[in-house]
C-alpha cells in the first residue's frame, strides 16, 4: 500500500474516531426543576426511603445493598430519571426480579402522592439538573447489537438480560416504562459510584445505537397482565396443615431450609407457617400456597398477632434472602425461636419447579 493510500485510511479513521467522539460531546438541553416539595412531604419522603428502600438500595441511596439493586443517587440515572424512569418501576416493580410495587392500588403501602413525592425527593437529594431527552427510538443494527452485548454486557446482566450482578435489562416492565434515549444515556455514561462502567470509552456511538436497538426489540408483543388484588388472609388462617405434625427440619447454619425440604414437608402436609416477606402487591402476584404476606416493613406489633411461638415458621422472600433474614432475625429477638429461611427464595423456588399460587388475572378465565 503506497504512502498516500496509508495516509488516505490515516485521516479517514481520523474523522470517523472525532465523529464518533462528536456524537458522545454534544450539550443537552436542561429541563427545568420539578416541584420543590415541602418540608413536611420531604420528612415523610426520607422516612419512607428507609423504611421500604434502604434494605436494597442503602441507607444512603448508593445502591447494591442487597439484590444487586441500583444506586439511587448516580449522576446519569437522576439526570435522567426523573420521573417516570424511577416512578414507575417503585409504584408497579419489575415483573420477574426481587422489586415488587410499591403502590396501594396494586396491594403496595404507599398512596400516589407518596410515590411521587418519594420520587422528587430522590432527585433533591441527588442535586443534579434535568437533561431533556428524546422520546425517538434509537435505530441500530439488531444483529449487530446482539453480537455486542454478548461480548460486553451478558456477565454481569445475563445472556437474556435476566440480571446476574447487573439489573435485569430485558425485564418487560423495565422496557416499557424506558425510553430508548434513556437506555442509550445508561450504555454511554455508565451509573456512576456503581460497577457499571461509562461505555463511551470502549464503544462506538453507532455500537452504543445497535446495543440500544437490541434491547428495544426485546419488547416486541410486550402484553400487560392486570392483577385483582385477593383480599388478605386472616389469622385463622395463618397456620398450614393445623392437624399435622411438626416438619423437624435439618436447618442450614441453623437459619436455613432448603427447597426442596420445604416442598416434602408441605406435600407431607407438615403443620407451619408460611411468611411472604416481600411488599404485599407481589404476594398478590404469585405466592407459595398457605403464605401470608408479612412484608420486611411492617409493625411487628401488628403483623405477630395471630402467629403462635410454638409452630415451625418459614420466612421467604426474591433477594434471595435479605428481606426473610431481616424479619427473622427481628423475630427470633422477639422470642420466635421456631424460625427459618427458605435459602433459595422463591425465585429458586419456581426456577427449580416448585409451584406457585399465581394471583388472579384481569380478563382471563381458566
Amino acid at each position: 500500500m503506497s504512502k498516500i493510500s496509508n495516509g488516505l485510511l490515516a485521516s479517514a479513521l481520523i474523522t470517523i474516531t472525532l465523529l464518533s467522539n462528536m456524537a458522545f460531546s454534544q450539550e443537552r438541553e436542561r429541563r427545568s426543576p420539578p416541584r420543590k416539595l415541602t418540608a413536611e412531604q420531604s420528612r415523610v419522603a426520607a422516612s419512607n426511603y428507609q423504611k421500604y428502600c434502604a434494605l436494597c438500595h442503602g441507607e444512603n441511596r448508593e445502591g447494591h445493598k442487597n439484590d444487586h439493586a441500583p444506586s439511587l443517587r448516580s449522576k446519569s440515572l437522576m439526570e435522567s430519571g426523573v420521573a417516570h424512569q424511577i416512578l414507575r418501576p417503585m409504584q408497579y416493580g419489575r415483573e420477574g426480579t426481587a422489586m415488587g410495587g410499591y403502590l396501594n392500588e396494586v396491594g403496595g403501602p404507599m398512596t400516589l402522592a407518596e410515590t411521587w413525592n418519594l420520587t422528587y425527593w430522590l432527585f433533591e437529594q441527588a442535586g443534579y439538573d434535568r437533561l431533556k431527552f428524546s422520546t425517538n427510538p434509537v435505530l441500530g443494527d439488531i444483529k449487530r447489537g446482539e453480537k455486542v452485548y454478548q461480548e460486553t454486557c451478558a456477565s454481569c446482566h445475563g445472556k437474556q438480560g435476566e440480571g446476574i450482578t447487573g439489573p435485569a435489562l430485558m425485564n418487560q416492565s423495565a422496557l416499557a416504562h424506558n425510553t430508548d434515549e434513556f437506555i442509550r444515556y445508561a450504555i454511554q455514561e455508565g451509573r456512576q459510584g456503581t460497577p457499571m462502567q461509562a461505555f463511551k470509552n470502549t464503544l462506538s456511538a453507532a455500537d452504543i445505537d445497535n446495543i440500544t436497538a437490541f434491547l428495544r426489540s426485546k419488547s416486541m408483543g410486550l402484553v400487560e397482565e392486570k392483577p385483582v388484588l385477593r383480599a388478605l388472609p386472616e389469622p385463622k388462617d395463618y397456620i398450614v396443615n393445623k392437624h399435622g405434625d411438626d416438619p423437624n427440619f435439618d436447618l442450614k447454619d441453623g437459619m436455613y431450609v432448603l427447597s426442596k425440604d420445604l416442598n416434602d414437608a408441605l406435600n407431607a402436609k407438615k403443620k407451619m407457617v408460611l411468611l411472604d416477606t416481600r411488599v404485599t402487591s407481589v404476594w398478590q402476584t404469585a405466592h407459595i400456597e398457605g403464605a401470608i404476606p408479612f412484608p420486611y416493613y411492617a409493625d411487628l406489633d401488628e403483623t405477630v398477632a395471630g402467629i403462635p411461638k410454638d409452630v415451625q415458621i418459614v420466612a421467604y422472600c426474591s433477594c434471595p434472602r435479605a428481606a426473610a433474614d431481616h424479619t427473622i432475625n427481628r423475630l427470633r429477638a422477639r422470642g420466635y425461636t421456631r424460625t427459618a429461611v427458605l435459602w433459595e427464595g422463591i425465585f429458586g423456588w419456581m426456577h427449580l419447579g416448585y409451584p406457585v399460587r399465581r394471583g388472579d388475572i384481569a380478563g382471563v378465565n381458566d
